[in-house]
């Protein structure tokens, strides 16, 4: 008999060789329909992989992360089966899971394939999973794996292969179709009722420009068709909503193919924009006791060397900038934290100038491949809202919580309401993608953790997550769509310290070292400026809208009152412009509610007589005729319910 301990803690007793899914069975028949993995001692596994020994079990229906990731991965590979009814012969690549579906990539040597072949797909597919084959987990010797993959001249997998242990291989198997897998998978393929391919990409084969390009075929699949028809709404407003298309509609950003791919150049507007939330986190730093700097946007090699992301992110890195000198290169910066330690070096520190709080808006480089490139969520130089607090080890906790406090008044003025902070900690595992000692990630994990739980916050654990020189705290955003978004980040790093000798004298006058937090709210603030977009669908809460009003006289005659009026609004402190194009106004009113301007004075004969004006509010219509004073009124009243709002 084998002990088996359930997330309620609750302890039940099965014969040892007992399935998941038995468990699921023993508690209620309708759990078992609805189960399509489970998580066991941390691991996800097959329902139908047995259990030998005692084993805290998990069981992973499709609203779990794991659970849909499981599903799709399954959907991937009854998509791969029913390719190769259609295309015989074609090789196939690897075919993982996404946040949001699937995709496999596959080389269709001489087939053509294109989107109008993606409808017949779809079709097989569901065919496919209604004969409700079982996925097939078999353990296999590697060179028999090789056999069976030579047979199939794949090279793509027998390079894949080459890289494995023997003994640690396995194949699965669903109906005709078998695959290098490491799984887990669902039972069956009838737990997949609707399915859409969603789009046709290249992709090199292992993400290098110089190996062949295969089609990366893009899809998801739910239990229910409803649940399909919403997703696939869901998509259309999130075409409606894409940052780049509003970008441009709205002037905010652009791109150059002369400046280069990833570097994205901020137009009047959206500069705009960009300062006024520079301006915004910088108030709240300085009320926070953060001290501004800046460093330059390049580094000595050895700066990087010394703090290990010349290791790390060296192949992700622009080329080295060679100088006269014999071996002196220089790198575009890849991080702030290496140039804020060299700061915290410049004088002696004691106990009592701890915590010190240096925060930057510095500018990082990192080269990703073109094919990964997307819009400002993906770009090769972004902004950091960055800041590094140096502090003794008894002050990381309220150091700690008091970043806590800051990320989440960010959101909240911003209206990101729905987010989880997800404790990314070590892969257990796999030590060697980390620096440090144990000992001190131990602590620096039990400090997030601790300081998570007194701030009450909805957290959850990914292993393998943290950063290489500590764990850290994700914010994950749900964006007004439901799309979850990783921005604001807190790390707890006791190795850079060490790495760059950092040293404080203490109350017992002898020296110690610092511990040392990096944190961001924003992230990346094009990242942020990204999802703000999205999420806002471009409509800016007005104290943070580049163009809060806009001025339309209804003809030429009526501009010298309308600039009359727009240079009083200064004086309001009331952004804007005056639209003093021959158009008819209700041409003018369409534009400005294309650009989404929050407020229209509509200037005429009557207006200017009276020292008045029409406002109109965007989205709302017509709020009534008003005196300068009393418009302002209302956009203040708008400005100070929200300030009210996040400051509580």
């Amino acid at each position: 008999m084998i002990k088996v301990t359930l997330p309620d803690n609750s302890v039940r007793e099965y014969e040892s060789g007992t399935t998941s899914w038995d468990v699921a069975k023993s508690i209620s028949e309708g759990l078992a329909r609805n189960v399509l993995a489970a998580k066991v001692n941390g691991e996800v596994w097959d329902l139908t992989r047995p259990l030998i020994t005692d084993s805290s079990v998990s069981l992973l229906s499709f609203k779990d992360k794991e659970g849909k990731a499981t599903m799709w991965h399954s959907s991937a590979h009854l998509m791969a089966e029913a390719i190769e009814f259609h295309y015989p012969g074609v090789k196939l690549a690897i075919g993982p899971n996404i946040e949001n579906g699937f995709y496999y990539d596959i080389d269709f040597m001489d087939y053509e394939f294109g989107d109008s072949d993606l409808e017949k797909i779809e079709k097989k597919i569901i065919e496919l999973a209604r004969t409700k084959s079982e996925y097939i987990r078999k353990d296999i010797s590697k060179a028999d794996a090789i056999k069976y993959f030579t047979k199939k001249d794949d090279e793509y997998k027998l390079e894949l292969i080459d890289g494995l242990e023997d003994g640690s291989i396995t194949f699965y198997t669903q109906g005709e179709f078998t695959d290098l897998c490491r799984g887990p998978h669902i039972p069956n393929t009838g737990y997949i009722k609707a399915v859409k391919l969603l789009s046709i990409a290249g992709a090199y084969w292992r993400g290098d420009e110089n190996r062949k390009q295969l089609t990366r075929i893009y899809g998801i699949t739910f239990q229910k068709n409803k649940e399909l028809i919403a997703h696939l709404e869901m998509l259309e407003e999130a075409k409606k909503r894409d940052h780049r298309k509003l970008g441009k509609e709205l002037e905010l950003f652009a791109f150059s193919q002369r400046v280069g791919m990833g570097l994205p150049l901020w137009l009047p507007k959206g500069a705009a924009l960009r300062e006024r939330l520079i301006n915004f986190m910088k108030e709240a730093q300085v009320k926070s006791g953060y001290s501004p700097v800046v460093t330059p946007h390049i580094g000595h090699k050895d700066l990087y060397v010394c703090s290990g992301h010349y290791e790390k992110y060296g192949e992700d890195s622009f080329q080295s900038i060679k100088t006269p000198h014999e071996n002196e290169e220089f790198l575009l910066k890849p991080m702030n934290c290496p140039h804020h330690c060299e700061i915290y070096k410049t004088s002696p520190k004691s106990y009592k100038d701890l915590p010190l709080r240096l925060a930057e808006f510095g500018t990082v480089y990192r080269y990703e491949q073109s094919g990964e490139l997307h819009g400002l969520t993906r770009v090769r130089g972004f902004t950091q809202d960055d800041a590094h607090i140096f502090c003794r080890p008894d002050q990381v906790e309220e150091e700690f919580k008091k970043v806590i406090e800051l990320v989440m008044y960010t959101f909240n003025a911003l209206d990101f309401d729905d987010y989880t902070a997800q404790v990314s900690l070590r892969d257990p595992n796999n030590n060697n993608k980390y620096i440090g000692s144990d000992e001190n990630w131990e602590k620096a994990e039990a400090s997030i953790i601790k300081a998570s739980e007194e701030m009450g916050l909805n957290t959850v654990v990914e292993y393998g997550e943290a950063a290489f020189y500590g764990p850290k705290l994700d914010f994950m955003v749900k964006d007004a769509l439901g799309r979850s978004w990783q921005l604001g980040t807190i790390q707890v790093d006791y190795n850079l310290p060490e790495r760059f000798e950092l040293e404080y004298v203490g109350s017992d006058n002898q020296k110690h070292r610092p511990v040392m937090i990096h944190r961001a709210p924003f992230g990346s603030l094009e990242r942020f400026i990204a999802v703000l977009i999205e999420h806002t669908a471009g409509k800016f809460p007005l104290w943070l809208n580049p163009e809060q009003v806009t001025v339309l006289p209804i003809s030429e005659k009526y501009n010298d009152y309308a600039k009359e009026v727009f240079n009083s609004l200064n004086n309001y402190d009331i952004r804007g412009l005056v639209d003093e194009r021959y158009e008819k106004i209700g041409k003018k009113i369409r534009d400005a509610e294309m650009l989404k301007i929050p407020y229209m004075l509509i200037i005429g004969e009557n207006e200017m007589s009276e020292k008045k004006v029409s406002v109109r509010k965007q989205g709302t219509g017509d709020l009534g005729v008003f005196s300068l004073e009393e418009f302002a009124e209302i956009v203040q009243k708008e400005i100070n319910q929200k300030l009210i709002q996040f400051a509580e």
